[in-house]
């Protein structure tokens, strides 16, 4: 059996991961909570990985969060998120680790980019500033993957997911992403009786969103290829705008109230949807439609609630 370890296994990302790996029969699953072991201590990280020797490793550890999460903590995002890539990918290096696949995140591209993104739009205007420090950490993690495979000849390389959502999410009231933002204040507005919610923004921002269970199958498809891209998209290939989203998140949960806006508050960007060509030429694409997958992640939610086990993380 090979040994694949996955950093970060208990975020939404990292655990969709050990469900995948462990549905397998060919892997033995290596883990370190973080008490454990600290992504952010070099020494630590080149001792660990020596020690366990893994054929594979997957970067899903990461420090994450939303608009407000990216615009009141840069220094956080940008320092951890470098720290953690690097660590891990020279501390595979000592190990004699041959693949490595770093997932990064669409955040990465330019505020206006082609829409679809494709891959070759990296580094070609400015970014967004609202993650700009987030993004700048992720497109050092991915051009580190490269040149070390350039250089040692190392298959090391990168997934870039569209927004992700799913068991497992961080409800945090302001730190989260816009999905388990949405479900957890509207289930508390229909819990509560409230007559309307209000959401940021004007609504009209368009945004993609995959289901972090086909995320995971995604990463298998890949770091079993031969040959892959150096970073390759993920993701569906379809968009919905925030109102939209908001409407559908509304009506799974059977919240019947008013839905209003704050255009107060900021957007971010446009739009952002990943050109999919590559990664569908690579032979996978996403199963899950949006509705069904919101439904599952609204039942995880209920479930993970009534068990006390909802993750709140700043």
């Amino acid at each position: 059996m090979k040994k694949i370890y996955i950093a970060g296994h208990r975020g939404m990302v990292g655990s969709a991961l050990v469900r995948a790996a462990q549905s397998r029969q060919d892997l033995e699953v290596i883990v370190a909570t973080r008490d454990e072991l600290n992504l952010l201590d070099q020494s630590a990280v080149n001792s660990f990985l020596a020690h366990h020797q893994p054929a594979m490793v997957m970067i899903a550890a990461a420090k994450v969060g939303g608009i407000h999460a990216n615009n009141t903590y840069p220094a956080e995002f940008l320092y951890e998120n470098v720290m953690i890539a690097t660590n891990l990918i020279e501390a595979s290096r000592r190990a004699g680790v041959q693949r490595l696949l770093n997932l990064g995140s669409s955040c990465i591209y330019p505020k206006h980019a082609p829409q679809p993104m494709p891959e070759s739009c990296l580094l070609s205007s400015p970014l967004e500033p609202t993650n700009e420090a987030y993004a700048i950490a992720k497109i050092a993690a991915l051009k580190l993957c490269q040149a070390y495979r350039h250089q040692y000849g190392l298959l090391y390389h990168s997934a870039m997911p569209t927004n992700l959502y799913g068991p497992g999410d961080n409800y945090h009231a302001e730190n989260s992403h816009v999905v388990p933002a949405l479900i957890r204040r509207i289930h508390e507005a229909k819990v509560q009786q409230h007559e309307s919610i209000t959401i940021w923004g004007t609504g009209t921002p368009r945004r993609e969103f995959l289901y972090v269970d086909d995320l995971a199958e995604a990463c298998f498809h890949l770091i079993e290829h031969a040959d892959p891209p150096d970073w390759v998209n993920v993701g569906t290939g379809k968009d919905i705008s925030i109102r939209e989203l908001t409407q559908l998140i509304a009506e799974i949960i059977g919240f019947t109230g008013q839905i209003l806006n704050d255009p107060t508050k900021p957007d971010g960007t446009p739009r952002k949807l990943l050109d999919m060509t590559l990664g569908h030429s690579l032979g996978w694409q996403a199963k899950t439609s949006l509705r069904h997958g919101l439904t599952e992640a609204y039942q995880a939610f209920l479930q993970e609630w009534q068990q006390g086990k909802v993750r709140i993380e700043s």
